[in-house]
């Protein structure tokens, strides 16, 4: 909390309210508590994955119960959104979702709100993205024992990848890949002409993939076509695995080609937005069509793809407004997300692949019976548990939704809006349909709800496992 607080000096007074209170109170019961707890439980004890997940999980939580503080303290000290901040459930809401890159706000006049909130928002966002619990061990040498399980319970993938033998060693190397290409955006939004504290809360809700925005009307504020390309292959790159970027910056530039979750990542893209601009090029909304330029469809098409693939959520337009195909793929990318090892939620695009490769395994199997077929990806051949693993991850991801999605119309939303908040919450993107659109936002959904789908945005971002496992009374059996 100390860079928003220094962004709160230095912004002081310019809309007329200050944030000095409420970040002070929110570092001094942070710190306090931080500090009783570190004198109050020094076991040594190897962590095991039981006590791996544990951590993560109630980590990341007490992480948005402390990040809701400044929003909380800002309502009771006085503020343009005091009537949504006054609401603990608005307030967790918010730093929920800021932590695990959702981006859904219940913020509804986003310009009028002091510097120093607006940068925790997003400020939030980028620390969530690589993985709070991942910087941890990078910089504090206290967790370099059960890094391991601490990393496989927060790290996005079916499968953990290590950039070196030490965990530690990893996390450093991906954080550093982390920090230098959001480095390179800032650079570019800002020549592109954003003040640099735009360009720095953009920059951490595009590489974050959250989509926080500082502007009511989000990227499309600008109505810039500079800035929908920069961010557009930001956001792409953010959805990509880390590992391949790291192994580029290192000369290794054939490793993106030659995997496979990458090739399927960029044929998703490219065929979705060519559909988009086709759909929205020749199919009529009311009396016209939605673009009658090649340009400006491939421009918007290929930006709200990217946002929504990756679950970024960031708008320069309301796509409610597209043919009903286009919203139809919209809502169909929302359950896809990015590459396995990235910053984005959803089921991952490995994910995808390996269950449709076990498909057509199935079909062969049937007309060969005796055949040995296993799964393969590129030239490894899967292992059982993994497709155990992958197979178990993707009923329960669609069960959670399917009964989220019936708590949350007994709440009283309509279908569509019950069923998009649900996954927009649960895939960490942020906008969704209905009453939740991108033109929208979530301060009409009830206490309960909004505790629900908080609970989705965590289940989200730790891809459920590592939640779920709370519930099992295994794990508190000694």
């Amino acid at each position: 909390m100390l860079l928003p607080l220094v962004v709160t000096l230095i912004y002081r007074g310019t809309k007329g309210d200050t944030d000095l209170w409420a970040f002070l109170s929110s570092f001094a019961i942070t710190c306090l508590t931080g500090v009783v707890l570190r004198f109050t439980t020094k076991s040594k004890q190897e962590l095991r994955n039981k006590e791996g997940a544990a951590v993560v999980a109630f980590g990341w939580t007490a992480c948005a119960l402390f990040g809701a503080l400044p929003y909380l303290f800002h309502g009771v000290f006085g503020g343009i959104d005091r009537n949504f901040f006054v609401e603990f459930s608005f307030c967790f809401f918010e730093s929920m979702s800021g932590f695990t890159t959702t981006g859904a706000t219940v913020l509804t006049q986003i310009e009028g709100v002091p510097e120093g909130i607006l940068f925790w928002r997003n400020f939030s966002h980028w620390l969530g993205g690589m993985g709070i619990v991942v910087l941890a061990v990078a910089i504090l040498p206290m967790l370099g024992v059960g890094g391991m399980q601490l990393f496989r319970a927060e790290a996005p993938g079916p499968q953990k990848e290590r950039l070196t033998p030490r965990i530690a060693q990893t996390a450093k190397l991906l954080w550093g890949v982390y920090v230098l290409l959001s480095a390179v955006e800032v650079l570019l939004l800002w020549l592109g002409g954003m003040t640099w504290f735009d360009a720095l809360c953009h920059t951490f809700g595009t590489m974050a993939t959250g989509g926080f925005s500082t502007k009511n009307l989000s990227i499309g504020h600008y109505d810039s076509v500079y800035f929908d390309v920069v961010i557009t292959i930001f956001m792409f790159l953010a959805g990509t695995n880390f590992a391949l970027h790291y192994r580029a910056l290192r000369g290794n530039f054939n490793s993106y080609l030659r995997d496979a979750e990458f090739r399927f990542y960029g044929l998703i893209f490219l065929l979705c937005t060519g559909l988009i601009v086709w759909n929205t090029m020749s199919m009529k909304v009311g009396e016209t069509v939605v673009y009658d330029s090649f340009g400006d469809a491939l421009r918007y098409a290929s930006f709200q793809v990217g946002a929504i693939i990756t679950g970024t959520g960031y708008g320069t337009y309301d796509f409610e407004s597209w043919p009903a195909l286009s919203q139809f793929l919209l809502v169909v990318l929302m359950f896809f997300g990015g590459c396995a090892g990235s910053t984005t939620g959803g089921l991952k695009q490995i994910r995808f692949l390996l269950l449709i490769k076990q498909g057509y395994v199935e079909i062969k199997r049937f007309i060969l019976p005796n055949a040995v077929l296993p799964v393969k990806v590129g030239d490894r051949v899967v292992p059982q548990e993994v497709m155990t693993n992958v197979l178990g991850f993707f009923f329960l991801f669609i069960g959670i939704f399917a009964i989220v999605t019936c708590m949350m119309a007994a709440l009283g939303l309509d279908l569509v809006s019950a069923a998009a908040s649900t996954i927009a919450t649960m895939a960490n993107i942020g906008p969704g349909l209905g009453s939740v659109g991108p033109t929208d936002n979530y301060a009409h959904i009830p206490t309960v709800g909004k505790l629900i789908l908080s609970f989705c945005m965590l289940l989200g971002r730790l891809e459920l496992y590592t939640v779920l496992v709370l519930f099992a009374p295994e794990l508190w059996r000694k």
